[in-house]
């Protein structure tokens, strides 16, 4: 018996071969006709798909994937709905300047604008979110758009990159001309004559100039230098300065192979440092230099502020929280963001991480902050015994403090966590310590919620055989809780943590207080733990203090043997966050 002949190349083929040459390792989806040529082609190209049950959740992991990579993640969604799914998590990516190329399809490009199935003007809706819309008419547009999209990305301000691609680009010529024939008819009267001119026109061009061409070749992506006057300017100012201190946050962090680097650099610049969004666990879990809280009011006090990819916005009270006497050090991709409502002394506009890399290089002797330095651990230490002394209380369920000191003990020295939340897990960012550098995934500047499951997935297939942990509020649980269904048919061992407080209390919290009424902040004591079950993951529930070591150990456990596991613990409500409104 003969074999059967080989499938014919198509538009998806050629998209395929640019991701391959990219060196891209999965792309996360939800699949759709649309698309179908576009996920085929890459995995018989050794691509792992991973696909989920949810667009939004698609995005999320590539954005995660690019910022434990340093390279773009990329998602793949079906054209209308698929597409309108996926903005919040664009937007989210946009704002923490994480590069992805998002793959979406359309219409056939004959039929856009009449009434097609899932045919909406896409460009207005995703325009805003991105660096560019690609628009594709032409086959031979497919490759050179998408090896763009992944310089693009990476360039300047890193950010999310679309590939509009309509299903007519992606399918073979023949199974192409054949359908439009098709479409054409075969009637005789002049409008039939002038519908299948027309269609068989649009045909040839849309493959014409479409000969088969090697993929694209990669483009190396320059990473943008601060001047060297910026440079000398920071360091006459670290000089001579009594209480500097340095804020460290996510774009700081953008080439992520450069990580271990940037350590090495602000442990030598020997300045006391916050860490925050993904730049958390840069000195690991307790270096001396690092700082956790009171924040506010050290940079009160400090007479030179180093922000290194970090904008004066809402968590830095709008610069209002840097005294007017200070020198302000800002350096930043973005020479807007670096100017966000308070204009720095000196403007170091650049890679962050660089910059400080070159600061490091003639640091001042740390020598002469050693007072300065011991006041401000005194403060931590302080707050620490506060904590400790809160996660002692005890009351009718589990306390959440102590149940985060919990896992503080017992997860792995390399875990990974994931945070998707409010006040839950707010509360976490006070308590746990990241394990190291690009160890900690939270949302970033959006505050959006729902972005544990795709996180997770993409922490997952970037870091495999790292263990993962997802912090979940229950409001912000509910949003991924069918992607159980995606971990078990993946075969991804997350351990997701459930702060079931029966609510959402960060909202609660002030609004309660300010209005006089809890409505829609009230949740149930769900049995999230038994919808995971049915999911086929292992539910564990945790009601009593007593209960929370012996339970996290069955879970990492279970999550050793490759299981997803998810607890769900029936928390207190605490006092540690009030006033903890954000505007």
């Amino acid at each position: 018996m003969g074999l059967s002949p080989p499938p014919a190349r198509h538009g998806g083929d050629r998209i395929a071969e640019v991701l391959q040459a990219q060196g891209v390792p999965c792309i996360y989806t939800l699949c759709g006709g649309h698309i179908s040529p576009i996920l085929s082609a890459a995995r018989s190209r050794g691509i792992r798909i991973v696909d989920v049950r949810d667009e939004a959740t698609a995005v999320f992991a590539a954005d995660a994937a690019a910022r434990l990579s340093g390279r773009p993640g990329v998602a793949a969604v079906t054209a209308g709905p698929g597409i309108t799914n996926t903005i919040t998590a664009l937007k989210n990516a946009q704002l923490a300047q994480s590069p992805l190329v998002l793959l979406g399809g359309a219409a056939p490009t004959a039929l856009q604008g009449r009434g097609a199935l899932q045919d909406i003007d896409q460009g207005p809706l995703v325009a805003p979110h991105v660096k560019r819309f690609y628009k594709l008419r032409r086959v031979r547009e497919l490759g050179p758009a998408v090896a763009e999209a992944f310089a693009l990305a990476q360039a300047g301000v890193p950010g999310p990159v679309f590939v509009e691609c309509p299903v007519d680009l992606l399918y073979d010529e023949a199974s192409i001309r054949q359908w439009y024939a098709e479409a054409g008819g075969k009637g005789t009267a002049l409008a039939d004559r002038a519908l299948r001119w027309y269609l068989n026109r649009h045909v040839r061009r849309m493959f014409e100039g479409g000969a088969e061409a090697a993929a694209p070749a990669v483009a190396p992506v320059a990473v943008p230098q601060p001047s060297q006057g910026s440079v000398r300017a920071a360091l006459a100012a670290l000089h001579q300065a009594q209480r500097p201190l340095a804020v460290v946050g996510s774009q700081a962090v953008v080439q992520a192979a450069q990580a271990d680097a940037l350590a090495e650099a602000v442990a030598r610049l020997g300045i006391p440092v916050y860490l925050s969004g993904m730049a958390r666990g840069l000195l690991g879990p307790a270096h001396p230099l690092q700082l956790r809280h009171q924040r506010r009011n050290a940079l009160r006090e400090a007479d030179c502020v180093l922000l290194a990819g970090v904008p004066c916005d809402f968590r830095l009270d709008y610069g209002r929280h840097v005294r007017r006497s200070a020198t302000l050090i800002a350096a930043n991709r973005s020479a807007k963001e670096a100017r966000l409502n308070r204009r720095p002394d000196v403007a170091a506009i650049g890679d962050a991480g660089a910059f400080v890399q070159a600061l490091a290089q003639q640091a001042p002797d740390p020598s002469r902050l050693s007072g300065w330095l011991a006041t401000l651990r005194a403060r931590d230490e302080a707050r620490e015994a506060e904590i400790d002394a809160q996660a002692a209380l005890a009351g009718e369920f589990v306390n959440p403090l102590a149940l985060l000191r919990a896992l503080e003990r017992e997860a792995a020295a390399d875990a990974v966590f994931v945070a998707d939340g409010g006040d839950f897990v707010a509360t976490a960012s006070y308590v746990l310590h990241a394990r190291g550098p690009l160890a900690w995934l939270d949302p970033g500047a959006f505050g959006t919620l729902g972005v544990g499951a795709g996180f997770a997935l993409g922490a997952a297939t970037t870091k495999p055989g790292r263990e993962l942990w997802i912090v979940f509020g229950d409001g912000a649980c509910g949003f991924g809780l069918a992607e159980f269904d995606t971990f078990v048919r993946h075969g991804i061992p997350v351990i997701a943590l459930v702060g079931n407080d029966a609510g959402w209390t960060q909202i609660a919290r002030e609004q309660v207080k300010m209005l006089k009424d809890d409505v829609a902040t009230v949740l149930a004591r769900t049995a999230y733990h038994e919808v995971a079950a049915g999911f086929g993951a292992a539910g564990l529930l945790i009601r009593r203090p007593d209960e929370v070591t012996p339970v996290l150990r069955q879970a990492r456990e279970l999550a050793r043997q490759g299981r997803p596991v998810l607890v769900n613990v029936w928390l207190d409500k605490t006092e540690f966050r009030e006033g903890s409104l954000s505007m």
